[in-house]
This record gives structure tokens, sequence and C-alpha cells, in this order.
């Protein structure tokens, strides 16, 4: 099925998508702690069965239960060689149960493994892993992809370039959206529907984690942006545990309820996810009959995207600056850090524009003596993680380019495409590929235009040829060339016409690099200052400039203002009543080492907190004062941030490990002092049957840096191992961990058995499915959403803040 066909099925009716797989395998008797792909093999009746009434039930869409059928994940049960093997023959199942009468979806799932920027695995490693299983499927006869349950923005960018290079199939793509609607590494619904659809997704939602009531308002942030179609797969609402069994708070009837809702939204498919059966998937059909599918939009936005934010350009929307300060090009300090491989200049420049008002971060790091790609790659994963800004990858180099937007987790705005031959015909295809907005530099191989007559062909030229390999004029953004006044009076003007022409006849976006028109002058700022509020005036969006420049600032709020982008004033009052970013750092500039030190652990820098700590102790600084008094109260500041969900996982990792090789360094020293202090004790695990670790893992590294002695059991670790662990170890402390509904019931089993036994110890439980109320229920001594929260449960078991 074509991309073409798929689309015709969605505009005639609302898609019915399957429910709930792995609920009903447990229930035809899959036992906890199985590879549910194997178990699946040696009872292939069981999916045949689900299967099967899903498509009676009115599924038009069925997923191949190949959820976990990936190397990464497979090597848990030893099967990572079977990879081929068992996608194939999984899609044959799904190909006999639903015969001719649906559709079968190849699965692709999360590793199990963080990717970079924010995990050690490869980016294409990840890819690498998913083509391997996408070839099997492709193989094995699927219809179409859908690539479910992504909880980092990277690892679903990995998969569907995975899909996309491999076959022109259509593919789904949905997030796992947790509290305040952020995953796990703080991508909002708006911000993965522009990272998704600009690299090929050809139907964006979000599935699990939620019921139907709380997953509305994503949908309607969804539908909003998208220029394809939208789908949901929410659970059958909250679960619960009755007798030692799983249950789901919302039934099939009050379920299927909703449909109404999001058919008003404009939801395309729908479907359900944990604790779903057939019942609810026919409940949902028969109402879908009823109505009429709302069509997507035709155009997508003119928008780039980090991690974590979007913005959007426009006539509508406020003037977005560019920071230019990431450029090597007369900053010595900045030159020798690139020569060197530190970054933290880098951090620097991205912190100041940042906090100065800066809507997106140019990234320049071509010069002599570096391997620019290299280079260019590490300020990017490293810029991803430290700063929500989106990037303006900045290069001569069409193989940097690529490379920067290959790895990139957000949509990024390239700078620039010129009218060149060679630079059409290379970057264009690459912008096409990768999803990328871009910069058309009017100038080509002839001359750089005097004129806006000569710009206006070139820009003309290129837009004609972007829409060659896919890309429109929203995905345009056009330079005015800005040339000096002081060699021509006249050039001012011609740059207005450009920016006129482009903005009302063309309706396309523009851009200045601002600077270079008071080029060799004195008292530049009023001369681009002045320039800035007429051009603003003949449709300028975006200017690339030092937001450090207040008048420049100032006069751009007030611009924003008298042009109508400013809605009542919001922005304008919010500047100059001084309600900017908090400064979370302890000072202006780092003034002293003990500074360095807690804006080292603070900012996630890894690089030079050992020379910063050395430099303490040659200070008479003594170690554990370094601790008690500056990487302590550090890490207590980044868990203040989490909270405030100014910080998400990405940093906290980040100040996490730059807190532990601190601590590590020091813990020698530490011990000489004292030999007699003691570590309090805590063994975490994730549960059996449960193959993921990651949330665990990260809490076991928050709790070393508390000072806690962690005994980390790893993953599917049956009860008596921990409970063995625990009295071996005297440990005061256990943490469970459990990202499945069908796991979760283990917790339970782990503390009755410690119960029986009279061990005298506190529970603590966590993960994505796990609530305060199950905690509760099941008598664990407390629950903890994350890391931080763990941490302060443990403080708090042991009578002490640490």
């Amino acid at each position: 099925m074509d991309k073409t066909q798929f689309y015709k099925i969605l505009k005639e009716k609302i898609v019915i998508l399957d429910g709930a797989t792995g609920t009903e395998l447990q229930n035809k008797g899959m036992p906890k702690g199985a590879c549910p792909e194997q178990w699946i093999l040696e009872n292939p009746n069981a999916i045949i069965d689900i299967q099967k009434s899903y498509v009676e039930a009115g599924s038009m869409i069925v997923y191949a239960p190949t959820f976990g059928a990936n190397r990464w994940k497979l090597k848990s049960f030893g099967l990572e060689e079977k990879v081929r093997e068992i996608n194939i023959e999984l899609v044959k199942l799904s190909k006999k149960a639903v015969g001719d009468k649906a559709l079968v979806a190849g699965n692709l799932s999360p590793t199990g493994e963080f990717i970079k920027p924010f995990g050690e695995k490869s980016f294409e490693e990840a890819v690498e892993v998913y083509k391997e299983q996408v070839n099997a499927l492709l193989e094995g006869g699927v219809d179409l992809f859908i690539i479910e349950t992504m909880i980092d923005i990277q690892e679903a960018r990995a998969a569907l370039l995975a899909v996309k290079e491999s076959t022109n199939l259509p593919v789904m793509v949905s997030m796992t959206f947790q509290e305040e609607e952020k995953t796990l590494t703080g991508t909002d619904p708006i911000t993965a529907v522009i990272t998704l659809e600009s690299l090929g997704a050809d139907a964006i939602g979000c599935n699990c984690s939620t019921g139907p009531k709380d997953m509305i308002p994503i949908a309607e942030k969804m539908k909003k942006v998208s220029s394809v179609p939208i789908f949901v797969k929410p659970n059958a609402g909250l679960p619960i545990v009755k007798d030692g069994k799983l249950f789901y708070d919302l039934g099939a009837k009050e379920f299927s309820e909703y449909l109404d809702k999001f058919a008003r939204i404009g939801v395309n498919l729908i479907g359900g996810c944990c604790g779903t059966n057939s019942e609810y998937i026919k409940l949902l059909s028969e109402k879908a009959k009823k109505y009429t599918p709302k069509i997507w939009k035709e155009k997508r936005e003119s928008a780039v995207s980090s991690v974590r934010k979007t913005v959007f350009i426009g006539e509508k929307t406020p003037l977005q600056i560019v920071g230019e300060r990431i450029n090597p090009t007369g900053k010595k300090k900045l030159q020798q850090e690139l020569l060197e491989g530190k970054l933290s200049e880098v951090r620097r420049f991205a912190i100041e524009q940042q906090k100065k008002g800066a809507s997106m971060l140019d990234v320049n790091v071509g010069m002599h003596g570096i391997n620019e790609k290299e280079i260019m790659i590490k300020v990017i994963e490293n810029l991803s993680t430290f700063s929500e800004l989106p990037l303006c990858i900045d290069s001569s180099n069409p193989e940097v380019i690529e490379e920067a937007l290959r790895i990139y987790p957000g949509r990024a705005l390239i700078n620039s495409i010129s009218g060149e031959e060679k630079k059409l015909k290379k970057l264009l295809p690459i912008a096409a590929k990768y999803g990328a907005m871009f910069i058309a530099l009017p100038l080509d191989d002839k001359e750089v235009p005097s004129t806006a007559k000569g710009r206006i062909a070139i820009i003309d030229k290129i837009l004609k040829e972007a829409k060659k390999v896919g890309c429109n004029k929203e995905d345009m953004v056009v330079d005015g060339l800005v040339m000096t006044v002081s060699s021509d009076n006249k050039a001012p003007i011609e740059t207005l016409k450009v920016i006129e022409y482009a903005s009302k006849k063309l309706k396309v976006s523009t851009i200045i690099g601002l600077s270079n028109i008071s080029f060799g002058l004195p008292e530049r700022k009023w001369l681009n200052s002045g320039f800035l509020m007429m051009a603003m005036a003949k449709g300028l969006n975006m200017a690339i400039a030092n937001p450090s420049s207040e008048n420049l600032m100032e006069l751009k709020m007030a611009g924003d203002v008298l042009i109508g982008r400013d809605e009542n004033c919001k922005n304008y009052i919010s500047y100059f009543g001084n309600v900017k970013n908090e400064n979370i750092y302890s000072k202006e500039k780092e003034e002293n080492t003990r500074d360095k030190i807690y804006n080292s652990v603070l900012k996630g820098e890894k690089e030079e907190i050992i020379e910063f700590i050395k430099d303490a102790l040659d200070e008479g600084i003594q170690p554990f004062d370094i601790v008690d008094e500056i990487l302590i109260p550090a890490i207590n500041k980044v868990g203040d941030l989490y909270d405030k969900k100014e910080y998400f996982l990405p940093q906290l990792i980040l100040s996490a490990e730059a807190m532990k090789k601190g601590f590590d360094y020091l813990e020698p020293l530490l011990l000489k002092k004292d030999n007699n202090k003691t570590k309090e004790k805590v063994v975490i695990a994730t549960v059996k049957g449960d193959i993921h670790d990651i949330g665990k893992n990260i809490v076991g590294l928050m709790l070393k840096n508390y000072g806690f002695e962690v005994i980390d059991l790893g993953k599917d670790v049956p009860t008596d191992d921990i409970i063995n662990k625990a009295k071996e170890s005297n440990a005061p402390i256990i943490g469970l961990s459990a990202l499945m509904t069908t796991t979760m019931v283990e917790m339970k089993n782990v503390i009755e058995k410690a119960k029986k036994e009279n061990l005298t110890v506190k529970f603590m439980i966590g993960g994505a499915v796990i609530t305060k109320e199950y905690a509760k229920e099941i008598g664990a001594d407390g629950y903890a959403s994350d890391a931080i929260e763990a941490v302060r449960l443990a403080q708090e078991f042991v009578g002490n803040n640490k």
C-alpha cells in the first residue's frame, strides 16, 4: 500500500485500529517474564484468536506482534541472532489471522536503550538496529509500519529514518506522554508533530500511558499544527490491582463514549492500548460509522524545533532573533576550546543568548585546524540536551550540514542554500530528506547581485528547484542579503525591496544578517536598530543578531507591538516588566572556584569539573566541604529545577554524571579522612518479567550521588533474588521498578514475600505505570515519580538528609 492509497482510506472514514496485545496475551496464558515474541511463536493460536477478534470487531489495521522484536530487546532473552526469523514468522501469523479483511502494520517499539545525545548508544547504531527489523518485516509482507510507545524523540527519529530509508510504505509514529503532556525527555505534542512530520511521518499520534480523557488535549494540540493525519490509542483508563490481578478502571462503553470528542477534534485513526479488547474495538467501530472524517491541513507549518521547544516563523509571530555568537570568527577563547575539543564557551554563549531573548541559535564551528564535522556533531549533541532553543546549522560544507541534520533531534534551519548550482543540487535534496527549513541566499555562480532585481531572480530559481525535490515555500526563509551601507548607500533600499517582494508577493518568511549593515562604522548599534525597524515594516520575520544588544532587543519588542505581532502586548510587558528567565546559576560571573564547581554540576559540564576540584583542593578547601557545601547543594538545585519542569531528563542525567565524576575523584580522599563512615545501602531492581531498566539506572545514579551505596540487581529479577540480597547486605531499603502494566503486579509479590519472612525493610516503587494509589494498595512504603523523589524518599527512610 502506498501513501496515496493510505490517505484515500483516511479521507473516506475514521479508521479503527486494534486493541491491546500484551494484556490479552496474558489472558491467554502467557506467563510473566516470558519473551512475548517467542511465546507467541510457541502458542500461535493465541495471537491468531486475538487478532481475528479485532478484525471481526471492526479493526481495519492490526499491529503485527513484533513490539519487542529488535536486536537489543531480544538480547535479553538470548534471541538477538533470530531477529529476521522471528519477525517474518510473526507477520505471517498476523496475515493468517486477518486474511484480506484488514491491513497488517509492522510494529517497531523502543529498544530499551537511550541513544545519543541522551545515552551512550550512537544514533547510527539505533538506525541499523531498526533497519534490521524493518527489512525482516518487509520480507514478512507488512502493508505499512507503526512506530509506537516512543518516550524519546531521538529514538523515534532513528526508527522513522530506518523505515524511510528502506521502503516507501506508509509509516505512522506515536509518542507516549507523561504528566504535563511531556515525553520522558521533555518533548511536548506540538514539538513532536513538527519534528516527525518534517522527517516524513505519514500519520502522528499518541498511545499508552493514559486513558482517553487525558489524551484529548494532546490530540487537540497535535491536530492544530499537523498537516498529516492524527491518531490515538489510549489505555482503558488507569490500572488497578484486585486480588493480585490487574484491571483497568474504564469499561468498554465508557471508553467508546470518548470517540465523539476525538471525532470532533479531527482524529483520523483510533484504537485501544493496555487493558482494551475486542469489545472496546467493536463499540468504537459502531460509533465511528456516523462520522465523516476531518481532513488534515494541506500545508505544514513554518517552524523549527529542538527536543523541547518549537519556534514558529511567520507574519503573525514576533520577530525571531537567531543568536549569532556561536561562531569562532574573532573569538580567540572559543577557537582555542574548539581546537581542544572543549565546549564550555559554546555553552556559555548558548546560555547568554537564550537569557537575552534569542529564539534559536546559529551554530558555526568552521575554522582552520579542526575536524569540522566531528566538532559540529559534538556541539549539536551537547546543545540538544543543554539548551531548549532550536538550532540553525551554519556551514559552507554540505557534508557537515548533512551529518548535523541527521543526528539533530528536532527540525533545524540550514544557513544557507544559495543559487550556486553545486549547492542547489547537493543541499536541496538533503533539506528535503531531513525536513529542514533553509535560508535561501540570493547569490549564484555569476555574481552577488547588488540590486533587488538580480536577487529576486535567484530567489525564484531556488524556490522552483526546491519544489522539484519536495520542499515548499513554507520550508524556505529568504535572506535579504544585507550589504554594508558604508560602501554603498543604496544597499539598504535594495535589501528592503527584496524583503517586501518575498513577504508580500511570494508569501515566504525572510531573514537578514543584521550587523552587516553597519560594518566599518562607529556606534553601530544605531544603524543596526534603525535598519531592523525599517525591515520589520517591510515584513521581516527573522534576524541573525546579537541578542545581548539591549538597544536592539528593546526596539524589536516595540516593533512587534506596533506591527501587530505581539497580542495584547504580552511579550512587551513581560520584557520591560523584568519577568525574564530566572538566573539559575549561583552568580552572573564565575568569580571563584566554588562557583565553577557548582555551575559544572548545574550545567552538566563534565569536561572541567576535575580541574576545578583540583584548584579547590590547592586553595585549601577540604574534600568534605567540597561535597557538603558545593556538590550536594548543586545537585539539590538540579532537583528543584527538575521539579519545576525547568529541567528535564537530559539535563538531569548530565548533571548527575558531572556530579558523579567529581565525587568519584574525591571519594579516595574522603575515605582517608573517615574510614569509619558507612553508607546506607539500597537494593534496586526491575521486577521479574520486565526488561526495562532506564528509569532504574537513573535512580541508581542519583542515589549514589547523594551518598547511598546502591546494590543494583539489574532487570527481570526474581523475587527470591531481591529478598536474599536485601538479607545478605542488610540493606534498609528496597527500590522496585516496573515499566509495564503486565509486570507491575510482581511488585506486590516481592512485598508480600518480605513480610512473610519478617524482613525489616522499607519499600519504594516507581515506573511509568505506577501510581501513589497503587503503592499504598500493595503495601509499599512510598512511591517515587522520578529519580529526585526516589532520593528524597530514601533520605526520609533512613532518617536524615544526606
